[in-house]
């Protein structure tokens, strides 16, 4: 069977504390990531450190729509909030963005 190839990316956002982001970092790669990596076609995290905040992003790529919908219960665009993202992040992110891919160039991930 062929590899499925992915035509939505799904990107979600979360800010925490600079003294907050090292344990949340590891609490997300095991409670959010790890069943994400289950069920996507590929799933990139990234973090960007400022004074201020550090802010965290994950990027999954999916199918189709309904591939990524049947993963959220329903509507694509939910967000399914960790269990202790209330003690960690600076406010709960309201909503998703869930972009269409229209091209992808060279290498464009990491392991």
């Amino acid at each position: 069977m062929a590899p499925k190839t992915p035509t939505i990316a799904r990107i979600w956002r979360g800010r925490t504390l600079p003294d907050k982001a090292d344990a949340y970092e590891r609490y997300n790669y095991e409670a959010g990531i790890k069943p994400l990596i289950e069920k996507a076609l590929g799933v990139q995290t990234f973090r960007e450190d400022t004074p201020t905040h550090s802010e965290f992003v994950t990027m999954s790529y999916w199918e189709s729509v309904e591939a990524m919908a049947a993963f959220t219960g329903g509507d694509p665009q939910s967000i399914h909030h960790l269990d202790r993202d209330k003690e960690f992040l600076i406010e709960l992110p309201k909503g998703v963005q869930v972009l269409r891919i229209l091209s992808s160039h060279g290498m464009v991930g990491g392991s």
